[in-house]
């Protein structure tokens, strides 16, 4: 599909992956935080490792929290992975608490896994807990490889998918163009594949780019 995804460059995240990912299933992806080049791309994807208030700290540095709300706003489909999803929460208690893009609604906070090991480092079976694009074809129950400490509480409306460690947590959440999950998809084999390529599919038939 003639598709072109624009992936933010802050300086944390596993951005070669998730470009290589997204090329398997016939997507020109392009790692940029240029501004242009962002608005020129039919969908956005924000990835992430590392801890949220630095995260925040380099987004705001380089005015991606304006492009990202300017995108939300234009209807571009706008993909959260890992600690992407967790910076479009209102907030987080990590490293004594830092404010997030307001795209969802509820906190971040860490893993109530009492007994387990943090962080949370392997595959775990999603379920969906309502219908969704970025889900379609993907069965509830499939793995998908986690990597992390905290997790988002969403809204029940806003909540797409949870997963268990420990307890049940939230890992996937969408409201209207805005999507994240918690795991990656781009180390999740033909489930992540799938799911990549669905959100591109969202793309393709979104409001054109500009």
């Amino acid at each position: 599909m003639s598709v072109r995804i624009a992936i933010l460059d802050y300086g944390m995240g596993n951005l070669r992956s998730v470009e290589k990912a997204l090329e398997h299933v016939g997507v020109t992806a392009k790692i940029t935080s240029d501004a242009e080049e962002v608005r020129a791309a039919d969908g956005v994807i924000l990835p992430g490792v590392g801890a949220f208030p630095r995260a925040m700290e380099r987004v705001h540095d380089l005015r991606l929290d304006e492009l990202i709300g300017e995108r939300r706003e234009a209807g571009v489909p706008i993909l959260g992975i890992c600690l992407g999803l967790q910076l479009f929460f209102d907030s987080t208690t990590e490293l004594g608490g830092a404010e997030g893009l307001g795209l969802l609604d509820g906190p971040v906070d860490a893993l109530d896994a009492p007994g387990l090991k943090v962080p949370h480092i392997g595959w775990a079976p999603v379920r969906w807990e309502r219908e969704s694009r970025l889900a379609e074809g993907i069965p509830s129950e499939t793995p998908f490889y986690f990597v992390h400490s905290f997790a988002p509480q969403p809204t029940d409306e806003e909540l797409l998918g949870s997963a268990e460690y420990g307890s049940r947590f939230a890992c996937a959440a969408e409201r209207d163009n805005v999507f994240g999950v918690q795991f990656h998809p781009e180390k999740s084999s033909a489930a992540g594949l799938r799911l990549l390529s669905n959100f591109a599919g969202i793309c393709a038939k979104a409001p054109a780019a500009g």
